[in-house]
This record gives structure tokens, C-alpha cells and sequence, in this order.
């Protein structure tokens, strides 16, 4: 998995596309305006930077995704526990359920999620 780092900016930016996609450039630039207040220089200087990461193209003015919001936000969990927990899911799961109180069915998911995954699955 390709590691992607945005800026606050070009996260909130990135967020843009992934909801309005595809969308004309030109249309891009007026919402960021719009939002962002942004011009639209500046649009385009990021679109352009985000297009060599690898995350967006701008195909004929369409500017659509390369990467899905949801394989970016998979990939920034990861990073999170790698860095914060030392790759430890157990670690990050106990700091993030300490003093709240699961539901029976929120433990059900649980479990479901580890059978699913678990590695010493036939």
C-alpha cells in the first residue's frame, strides 16, 4: 500500500472530489472558491500536486479519483496504529474501548471481524 500524506488543505480539498466525482475542472475551481476560498491558481497547483501522488487525475477537465476515499482513510488507520501503537491492533483497541462500554452487538462485530480476518482461517 502506497503511503499518501495530505495537509489538512489537500485532505479538506481531496474530500471535495471524492463527494462531487467526476467533476469538470472548471467546476472544481468554483466550488473550491466557493468553500475553500480558494482561487483558482491555487486550485489547480493543487490538483496538479495531488495528480503526481497518485491520487486524483484530470483526464479531458474531469478530475476523478485513483485512489477511493476509503483505501486513503485505510491507509492513514494504518499509519495511525503503526506509529502511535507500534503496529499493535490489540494496543489500539484497548486505549480506544478504555472506559466505554460495548454493546452485545458490537461485541458480535467484533468477533465477526476477527473470524473473518483471523489468519488461521481454512
Amino acid at each position: 500500500m502506497i503511503n499518501y500524506k495530505l495537509t489538512e488543505s489537500e485532505e479538506k480539498f481531496a474530500e471535495l472530489i471524492w463527494q462531487n466525482e467526476p467533476i469538470a475542472s472548471g467546476d472544481l475551481v468554483k466550488l473550491c472558491e466557493k468553500e475553500m476560498r480558494w482561487k483558482k491558481s491555487t486550485t489547480y497547483t493543487v490538483l496538479k500536486k495531488l495528480c503526481e501522488k497518485g491520487i486524483f487525475k484530470n483526464e479531458n477537465t474531469v478530475v476523478s479519483s485513483l485512489v477511493s476515499k476509503d483505501d486513503y482513510y485505510s491507509g492513514q488507520s494504518i499509519r495511525f496504529v503503526e506509529d502511535t501503537f507500534g503496529g499493535s491492533l490489540p494496543k489500539f483497541l484497548t486505549a480506544f474501548i478504555r472506559g466505554k462500554k460495548l454493546s452485545r452487538q458490537q461485541v458480535e462485530e467484533l468477533k465477526k471481524l476477527i473470524d473473518d480476518y483471523s489468519s488461521d482461517k481454512k
